[in-house]
């Protein structure tokens, strides 16, 4: 018989995904298992680690067998875990060496980190910013550990009335959960959102810089997690931010508690019409400064990463620019990829469109400088199915026109290199800045244009939240490969943010992240978009004007089966 009486076991053990079991007593923290399971492997370190399918701190106690896979500072949770947990380390060390300043964690910034500012003094001295860093650094080698504790609402709200924090005090008014994880290092007590490392001396890898009337919190970026990038000056992204924050101001909303008093009072509408007009306005400015260089502009550039709103974008300043007596043609690099059998291909062996060289750039070229010397041109077809061009539409144009392309490439030199410089106005368009939660709690923008992707997925394309969030991590290689590094040539940057799109989203993706299976991977994102969108009060769409760019994304636009066209050579 092979089934006898055994005595209960003392142990836990945790298998990895390659297969390997590591044993420990009972109530152990999951770090002792990730650090016997990571000696010496010579990989970034693991910061967090997915045990039976649910994303875990490495301080949570092991009370029983499981199977783990580990997160490492150069995936997107650990990335998120590294930079939240650096954050707290700053504000905590912040609040103990100059506890008469406030600091406000703003926006990302382009080379890796977050630009902050203060409140409640003057801004930091570089001899200040010098001891913050310093004393960070002193943080890192005590390897103090980061404290998590689930408390009643009631003790939350306690907490935040002691520390004089009316922000997180008005975020709570919307909390229908009965408690809160509240993390404590040194004297601070706080709420972040997301998941954090178990002790500061996970986080060695930051440098503090002044920057731009405030201070810079750098940190690696997630494909390279243990190098600072160099310093760059303040890039154009500098003047986007100002100017959301501005917007803001003018429209009475510093963070989710504002948006969501706007709702319940009954003023949403009014902040949607202000939102769409500031963008109109930009639009406008937009097409007054192409039309002033009129006598040398033949050639719109637009790029910018998924779901950024380019195609709305391109049709509302193609109608800007008829406005001004300018006609708009669009060219659709598509149209150029190279025959199928000379489509380059990826480390899978897979075909790669995505890549620059799977667009015949000889031949663009060709045909740009054509049409800008007035020549007539026929424009080439794709045929997806064949995977070969085909002669479409025969084309000339005026002084009059300008040509709009639109896509990945658009602002990388390389596309079109035979084509004068001077000749090109440069357009970046992207969801820019978003509201924060609170002062140091960011929104992604990211997490926004992931879920006005799986938004617009589900009602165009027929796919699930779980199918979008799965080729989610692919865009995002691609863009960080060809659309991130070319931003700073744009001429102008487009921020298509707005500052109510969650509230009208949330009821819209709730359902679609809920029908996500429990026991996939996908569904770890989701519930960390879920607990995000639930710190916002809903909102009906009726009021989105129908040229809106949140249109583009929530179906409903008048600029759909809009397309800028001119007349064919006869």
């Amino acid at each position: 018989m092979s089934v006898q009486l055994s005595e209960p076991r003392k142990d836990a053990r945790i298998t990895f995904e390659d297969n390997r079991v590591f044993s420990g007593p009972i109530g152990a923290p999951m770090e002792d298992f990730v650090l016997a399971a990571t000696k010496d492997d010579g990989e970034p370190a693991a910061i967090a680690a997915i045990v039976d399918n649910k994303l875990t701190e490495l301080a949570r106690r092991v009370l029983r067998d499981g199977v783990a896979s580990l997160i490492r500072l150069n995936t997107p949770d650990g990335a998120r875990i590294y930079r939240r947990s650096l954050t707290f380390m700053m504000i905590a060390v912040a609040n103990r060496c100059f506890p008469d300043a406030r600091v406000y964690v703003e926006h990302s910034v382009v080379n890796g980190g977050y630009y902050c500012r203060i409140e409640g003094r003057e801004p930091f001295t570089d001899a200040e910013l010098q001891r913050l860093e310093q004393r960070m650094r002193e943080m890192v080698e005590a390897n103090l550990p980061i404290e998590r504790k689930r408390v009643s609402l009631d003790e939350a709200v306690r907490i935040f009335e002691e520390a004089g924090d009316e922000e997180k005090l008005s975020l709570l008014k919307q909390r229908y959960k009965p408690d809160l994880i509240i993390y404590k290092l040194l004297e601070t007590q706080d709420y972040f959102h997301g998941y954090m490392a178990p002790s500061t001396g996970y986080l060695r890898y930051f440098a503090i810089e002044p920057a731009d009337g405030g201070f810079l919190l750098r940190f690696p970026h997630q494909d390279d997690p243990t190098t600072i990038q160099p310093y760059t000056a303040p890039t154009p992204l500098f003047q986007v931010f100002s100017q959301y924050s501005e917007w803001l101001w003018r429209l009475g909303i510093r963070n989710v508690a504002g948006l969501n008093e706007i709702i319940q009072s009954g003023q949403l509408t009014e902040a949607i019409l202000v939102s769409e007009s500031m963008h109109e306005q930009h639009i406008s400015d937009i097409a007054d400064q192409i039309e002033q260089r009129r006598d040398r502009v033949r050639v719109i550039l637009i790029a910018g990463p998924s779901s950024s709103g380019k195609t709305t974008f391109a049709r509302r300043l193609a109608v800007r620019l008829l406005a001004v007596g300018l006609r708009p043609l669009p060219i659709s690099v598509d149209n150029y990829f190279v025959d199928r059998a000379h489509t380059p291909r990826d480390e899978n062996g897979d075909y790669d469109f995505e890549s620059l060289y799977a667009v015949d750039i000889a031949y663009l070229n060709q045909q740009i400088n054509q049409l800008i010397a007035g020549e007539e041109v026929t424009l080439p077809e794709f045929d997806f199915t064949t995977g070969e061009r085909r002669p479409g539409l025969k084309v000339r144009i005026s002084s009059q026109h300008v040509l709009v392309i639109e896509g990945i490439h658009a602002l990388n030199p390389e596309l079109l290199p035979q084509v004068d410089p001077n000749a090109c106005f440069r357009i970046y368009v992207s969801d820019l800045a978003q509201l924060n939660l609170d002062r140091y709690n960011r929104i992604s923008t990211t997490d926004v244009r992931l879920i006005r992707r799986i938004v617009r997925d589900a009602r165009s394309r027929g796919y699930s939240a779980a199918d979008t969030i799965a080729r989610w991590e692919s865009v995002r290689r691609g863009e960080r490969k060809w659309i991130f590094p070319f931003q700073d040539r744009a001429d102008i940057m487009f921020n298509s943010a707005l500052p109510y799109e969650l509230s009208v989203l949330q009821p819209m993706v709730l359902p679609l992240l809920r029908q996500i299976e429990p026991d996939t991977h996908e569904w770890i994102e989701a519930k960390r978009l879920l607990s995000l969108l639930r710190w916002f009060l809903p909102a009906e769409p009726d009021h989105v004007p129908s040229d809106s760019i949140l249109r583009e994304f929530i179906g409903g636009s008048i600029l759909e089966d809009y397309h800028p066209w001119i007349n064919p050579v006869i």
